[in-house]
C-alpha cells in the first residue's frame, strides 16, 4: 500500500541522514552553525526513528501508525521553522538552508503518508 510505502521510505531515508549525520558531525556543525553534539543528538534521534517506523511499518494494520508518524512529521516541520526562527543557535545560511529542507522534507513524508492513510478502507 502507499502508506506502509510512505513508511519505509521515510524510515530509511531517516536512518540514511542519521547515520550520515553522526559520521560528519563535526563537519555539519561547523558548516551549519550548531556544535557537534546536537548534530550527534540529531543524527542518533533519526536513526531511532527509522528502526521505529520501519518495525512499524512491518505490521499487519499500518492506519494508525501512519496517522501517528504524519502528526510527528507535521510537527517536526513546525519546529524546524520555530528553531530556525528563534535563534537556537546563530545558523549560517547552509544551516538556515538544511534546517529548513529537512522541514520540506517531513512535510513531504507526512502529505504522502496522509494520503495512504486516506487511501485505507475502514
Amino acid at each position: 500500500s502507499l502508506l506502509r510505502l510512505a513508511l519505509r521510505a521515510d524510515a530509511i531515508a531517516s536512518g540514511l541522514m542519521g547515520i550520515a549525520g553522526i559520521a560528519l558531525a563535526p563537519m555539519i556543525a561547523e558548516a551549519c552553525g550548531t556544535n557537534k553534539a546536537f548534530e550527534y543528538t540529531v543524527g542518533a534521534v533519526f536513526i531511532a526513528f527509522a528502526i521505529g517506523v520501519f518495525t512499524l511499518a512491518a505490521k499487519p494494520s499500518v492506519k494508525r501508525t501512519g496517522i501517528v508518524v504524519a502528526a510527528g512529521n507535521v510537527v517536526y516541520t513546525v519546529a524546524s521553522v520555530i528553531f530556525v526562527l528563534a535563534g537556537v543557535f546563530p545558523l549560517t545560511t547552509p544551516g538556515v538552508a538544511a534546517t529548513l529542507a529537512v522541514g520540506v522534507y517531513t512535510l513531504v513524508m507526512a502529505e504522502l503518508q496522509y494520503q495512504g492513510v486516506r487511501r485505507i478502507k475502514a
